[in-house]
Parts: C-alpha cells; sequence; structure tokens
C-alpha cells in the first residue's frame, strides 16, 4: 500500500473509530439527528441546522460548550475549500510580524494548521476539555474553525475577539471540495461522482454546509458588526492582495507603519505566504495533519476560474440560478471569471 493508500485508510479508520468511541448516551443523542453520507464516505449528521462530519461533531459540541474566549482573539473562520490554509498563513504573518526576523518566520518550519490551529479539527478532537494557556508561542491567541456563525460559542459572539472570514466563489470551492474529498475517500469506495457530488452540493450537503447558509451567516454579522468580523473574498485577495493586507492588518490592530510600507514589508508577506511557496516549502510536502489528513492534501492548484475545466453547462446553468436565489438582497457578490459567466451579484 503506498502512501496515499495509507493516508486515505488512515482517514476513513479515524472518522469510524470516533462513532465507535462515543459513549451510550451520545450515541442515543445522536440517533435522533438526520443523516447522510459524506463525500469521503462518511457519516454526516445534521446539528443546529449545519452537516456536520462525525469526525468532528463531539469536538464541535464540547468547543461549543466550554471555550472562553478572550478579547484578545483572533478567529480564522471559513467554509471547506475556501483558502483556508492561505488565510491562516497570511494572518499569522501580519499578526506576529514583528515578533520574530523574516528568516526564521515559523512557516518555514511548521504548517498553517499547526500555528493557527483548529478547534473542532485539533484542539477539542480528542480532548473536550483541552488546556488553551499555551497553545501558541505568540499572543494574542489565534484559532480557526469551520463552524458556522450562528452556532459559534456565545464567548466569541460576545467578546471583543476579532473574527476574519473569507468566502470563495461556490464553484471553485465545489471543484476543490469534490477533489479533496476523492483523496480522502476508502480505497474500497468509489469515489463520488462529479455528478453525484453536484446533487449533495445543489441540496446543502456537504461537511458544515450548506454552504450559502454559511456564508451568509458571517456575511450578515459582518454588515451588522464590522468591527468585529473583516469579510473577505478569495478572488479580491487573488486580484489586488497588498490593499488587501493593509485592510487586514488595520482590522487586527496591527497597522503597517509608513517604514514598513517603504521597506516592503507588504509584499514581503504577501510573498511568503503566497499559495505558490507554501505548496513548495518541505514542510508542507510531508506529515499528517492531527485529524489524519497528510499535510500535502491541504494544497492543490489555489486559482481562480478552475471550475470552468470540470462543470457541464448545465451544472454552470443550475449554480448561477442557485446563486441568484440565494444571494437575493442580500448585498454579497460572486466573482465568477470565465467564457460562460461573468460576476453575480445580488440585486
Amino acid at each position: 500500500m503506498d502512501t496515499a493508500e495509507i493516508s486515505k485508510a488512515r482517514v476513513v479508520s479515524k472518522s469510524h473509530d470516533v462513532e465507535s468511541s462515543w459513549d451510550d448516551e451520545f450515541k442515543k443523542l445522536v440517533q435522533s439527528f438526520p443523516k447522510e453520507r459524506s463525500w469521503a464516505g462518511s457519516n454526516l449528521y445534521f446539528y443546529q441546522g449545519f452537516w456536520r462530519p462525525s469526525l468532528v461533531l463531539k469536538a464541535f459540541i464540547s468547543f461549543q460548550k466550554h471555550f472562553q474566549a478572550f478579547n484578545s482573539d483572533v478567529i480564522v473562520a471559513t467554509f471547506p475549500k475556501c483558502g483556508t490554509t492561505w488565510i491562516k498563513a497570511l494572518t499569522f504573518s501580519t499578526l506576529y510580524r514583528n515578533q520574530f526576523p523574516w528568516d526564521e518566520n515559523p512557516l518555514l518550519t511548521f504548517g498553517p494548521h499547526q500555528l493557527v490551529r483548529f478547534f473542532e479539527y485539533d484542539l477539542y478532537l480528542n480532548n473536550p476539555f483541552p488546556d488553551l494557556r499555551n497553545v501558541c508561542a505568540y499572543q494574542p491567541r489565534p484559532f480557526s474553525t469551520h463552524a458556522p456563525y450562528a452556532t459559534l460559542p456565545t464567548s466569541i459572539k460576545d467578546s471583543g475577539c476579532k473574527i476574519v472570514y473569507i468566502c470563495r466563489n461556490p464553484m471553485d470551492m465545489f471543484i476543490s471540495l469534490w477533489l479533496f474529498a476523492a483523496k480522502l475517500r476508502d480505497k474500497n469506495r468509489e469515489s463520488l461522482s462529479l455528478g453525484e457530488a453536484f446533487d449533495k452540493f445543489y441540496h446543502g450537503i456537504s461537511g458544515h454546509g450548506p454552504f450559502f447558509d454559511h456564508v451568509l451567516g458571517y456575511w450578515k454579522a459582518s454588515e451588522e458588526n464590522p468591527n468585529k468580523i473583516l469579510f473577505l473574498n478569495f478572488e479580491d485577495l487573488k486580484e489586488d492582495m497588498d490593499s488587501h493586507l493593509k485592510i487586514w492588518a488595520m482590522f487586527l490592530g496591527v497597522p503597517f507603519t509608513d517604514d514598513e510600507e517603504k521597506q516592503g514589508v507588504v509584499e514581503k508577506i504577501a510573498k511568503i505566504c503566497s499559495f505558490e511557496n507554501l505548496k513548495e516549502l518541505e514542510v508542507n510536502k510531508k506529515g499528517v495533519h492531527t485529524s489524519g489528513v497528510p499535510h500535502p492534501h491541504f494544497f492543490r492548484k489555489g486559482e481562480v476560474g478552475d471550475w470552468s475545466n470540470y462543470l457541464t453547462p448545465f451544472m454552470i446553468e443550475c449554480l448561477e440560478k442557485l446563486i441568484q436565489e440565494k444571494l437575493n438582497g442580500s448585498g454579497l457578490t460572486f466573482k465568477l471569471p470565465s467564457k460562460t459567466a461573468n460576476n453575480i451579484a445580488s440585486p
């Protein structure tokens, strides 16, 4: 069995082991939840309006019940495959840029997911009461989550902590998620076809989905409280990283000084955190995340518009109508550059 197959077996086994380890009381609770198969073949449970992967269901509930936020905390929130790894690297390097020399940036020796750790996929995964006092060598504490805004712990929503959220156009996100799930699927199960995955996505069935409910939850919260939630767009960052990074730093309370801008610090952060650079770092080419996912699986292309190489005209038409329906009246816009679709904006 090669490394890729071992990795698949490890992830699937981990999901199975998690359900096997649930106590009778929790199993009884979960029996009342609607259940579907995830794109990778494990179970999804519908809890509080969203589909939760079995791997992190109990961890999420522990996080939701017990986490106590500090006013200084910084939370990176995303829907899967919307640039999570990239935004973690950018947030970390911007926030702590004055706490280490450039040639000793921890990103050179640790992956982004090791530096900005997930609540549900890491910290609470194997421990319902993790010790978070020394979770990071730097202050303020950085964390990340795929949890929808409505289901975040009250302490996060009521505290002064900051949330950085990134969204991505649903067509690119869908293709990225489909290919990612195929890498994790049990070798004894056939990978989900594009059509099967599309049907699930169209009906809101994916880990942490429905996608539009997730995105709109953070969008509306950011509109109501822009000083607490910074809502970023993957495509906008790809077009103009520098200006957005300045807004980002200002939001986090660590604005770039005139001297830093003259010295090219903004450009240096953008370069070291570029998808291309991160993908080629040795630390991201080996090893396995706490959740069981091999680090290389977190890096594919990081491009805009790759969906046009996969989606059929029928799928594109369906998604265009779905986007218009879901975003209607919200003010949120998705950019979809291709030969067949222009920007789709909410009326």
